[in-house]
């Protein structure tokens, strides 16, 4: 939480839902705007590919967590709504498949003039195992949604200081060794992060150089000085 207001865009912001999901020992963690200032914006450990097919078919129009969450101010456990038209439920079983837990609750955060967003922790759990974890946490889950909220609208604002393109540590890291031709899975693994982590790492590390893909990445980092290099270039 202590990272959360050096955030400075969206790029930055994932890479922030990635470390918190680590942090929490959960499977996903999602905030996402349904309107501030117009924008619909947001921050997800989400498989992009289920993001998007999510976004090109307007699922949003059957969910029943986002048609919950317009109708509630207070959090919801999942298995408290209504899962039981045929569109809600082959959305679970899509959502399944590209690996949503079977386990989530949600907060509805409102704001003024129809400001509206939701911020979701997910997991794969029994029941038992979520109830003790919802009861063990729901008070630090409902701060840390309202402070993302918060650093999600100074970035829209644009009340952050400006982008840098200095690389963390972890991303220079994550570099070099990709540097050094090793997979993204022995990376991850060197590095004690997941590879949706990984892939965090490296997609910030591409914005803030520029890069049009890893290998150019490392190229530019390399060519920069940023990272000193121990091998060849992966392919990729």
């Amino acid at each position: 939480m202590e990272r959360l207001p050096t955030t400075t865009s969206f790029e930055e912001l994932q890479i922030w839902a990635h470390e918190l999901r680590d942090c929490l020992g959960v499977a996903h963690v999602v905030y996402h705007t349904g309107n501030i200032r117009g924008e619909q914006v947001g921050a997800f450990t989400y498989d992009i590919a289920w993001v998007r097919r999510y976004i090109e078919r307007d699922l949003a129009q059957h969910d029943p967590v986002v048609l919950g969450a317009i109708r509630r101010f207070t959090p919801m456990d999942w298995k408290t709504l209504d899962w039981s038209s045929p569109q809600a439920r082959q959305l679970m079983r899509e959502a399944a498949a590209a690996g949503v837990g079977n386990q989530g609750w949600s907060v509805p955060i409102w704001g003024p003039a129809g400001e509206f967003a939701v911020f979701t922790v997910n997991h794969t759990a029994s029941d038992e195992d979520w109830a003790a974890l919802i009861a063990k946490r729901a008070k630090d889950f409902l701060l840390i949604s309202h402070l993302v909220h918060q650093q999600a609208k100074r970035i829209l604002n644009s009340e952050t200081d400006a982008p840098t393109a200095e690389l963390s540590p972890r991303e220079k890291e994550a570099l070099i060794q990709l540097s050094q031709g090793q997979s993204r899975a022995e990376v991850a693994n060197a590095l004690h992060i997941s590879e949706n982590t990984l892939r965090a790492y490296i997609d910030s590390a591409r914005h803030k150089l520029g890069a049009m893909n890893v290998t150019h990445a490392v190229a530019l980092a390399l060519a920069r000085g940023i990272i000193v290099p121990r091998g060849a270039l992966p392919k990729y």
